[in-house]
């Protein structure tokens, strides 16, 4: 069921990998790990279709949804050490049209660590208006913010992409989905998509809504900051709708394989492979934020655009998770890239969905032996 390849070194992480099948946690999904800028896992298993007759192939790609935002957060900061953003600056600056609505000081720091005050739409927006880019992101500049920004940290799930890239497509001149086929992924030869064309439909993996995939929709609709799920609400199977993936939604529509996202992760953890330089990765893992989210009844913790302070991983460590399993992150103290896909939606806690955990605790077994 298991196929790829494994340096014997990190042979635990092949049994980890597979243990996930055999619970049956799993369906089908990819775990990629470079160290040093080598590859020393890439594996792949079960099935991309729910009806289990596609097998999953190595370059099988799957919506990872939010691990998209690590990849933006890795394109602004390069347009940062390029001089062209800047994080301590107003979105306005670049972006006219945003200061309305009292948002003049609406930092890009701001934005990149959920404290904008825009973590959905006030107005109503359809799927189609999210997709085609325009009607969303000027929406959201006429709003006002839902509360002062800077003030607390609640997620922003879809708005995220089209704040942070907005600002990169005033300054560049370039779609993010675009910026990132030509300056990320071109470059490091990486399975990585915002905006899938029709010639890779036939590599897409299908998804699959599992157990209490979507608990927290309900949970978060109820809390007193629901618009990350209106206007309009996210769904677990837009992914398996061709408008979804040739759209460009970077809050959460990237298209990728494990060894695709291990790659650019494993580029920034051993000093930006040509990129960007370590400075400029250590300016955007810095921490910006920590506290809870008042949306998750949750701790959080961003630096600009990435997670940290994860119990999966040592505290150097920054990158993101996606809704229902996928997850990338870099650890740079370990010079360590890691990527863990799937095509299953199952919940956040771990209780529901120990795939991450197992997998990850295995890689740093590996290393420690």
């Amino acid at each position: 069921m298991i196929a790829g390849t494994v340096d014997p070194k990190f042979a635990r992480v092949r049994e980890a990998f597979a243990a996930n099948f055999a619970a049956g946690h799993e369906h089908g999904g990819g775990v990629a790990v470079v160290l040093d800028g080598r590859p020393v896992v890439e594996l792949w298993g079960g099935h991309a279709d729910a009806a289990r007759t596609r097998p999953w192939q190595r370059d099988t790609l799957i919506n990872v949804w939010s691990c998209t935002k690590g990849v933006v957060a890795l394109a602004v900061a390069m347009l940062v050490e390029r001089g062209k953003l800047d994080y301590a600056a107003p979105v306005a600056r670049w972006w006219p049209e945003f200061a309305a609505g009292g948002k003049d000081g609406v930092t890009l720091d701001h934005v990149l660590s959920h404290q904008a005050g825009l973590n959905g739409l006030a107005v109503p927006m359809d799927d189609a208006g999210l997709l085609a880019w325009d009607p969303y992101v000027e929406a959201l500049a006429a709003m006002a913010p839902l509360w002062e920004p800077g003030s607390r940290a609640i997620y922003h799930a879809l708005s995220f992409g089209h704040l942070a890239g907005e600002p990169l497509r005033r300054v560049d001149g370039r779609s993010i989905g675009r910026f990132v086929a030509e300056e990320i992924a071109g470059p490091l030869g990486a399975d990585f998509f915002i905006g899938l064309s029709e010639r890779e439909e036939p590599r897409v993996a299908e998804m699959i809504e599992g157990p209490k995939a979507s608990d927290w929709v309900p949970y978060v609709l109820a809390s007193p900051f629901p618009h990350a799920c209106a206007n309009p609400r996210p769904t677990a199977l837009a992914p398996n709708h061709r408008a979804w993936r040739a759209a460009e939604v970077p809050g959460g529509n990237g298209q990728a394989t494990a060894a695709g996202l291990a790659k650019i992760y494993g580029a920034m953890a051993s000093g930006g492979a040509g990129l960007i330089g370590p400075d400029a990765i250590r300016e955007a893992a810095r921490p910006r934020v920590r506290g809870i989210d008042e949306s998750f009844g949750s701790p959080t913790a961003f630096a600009a655009g990435f997670q940290i302070d994860s119990p999966l991983t040592p505290a150097a460590a920054f990158g993101h998770s996606g809704w229902g399993g996928s997850y990338g992150f870099a650890d740079p103290e370990a010079r360590l890239g890691f990527a863990l896909v799937t095509n299953r939606m199952l919940g956040f806690d771990d209780g529901i969905d120990p795939r991450r955990k197992s997998v990850i605790d295995a890689v740093y077994a590996c290393l420690a032996s």
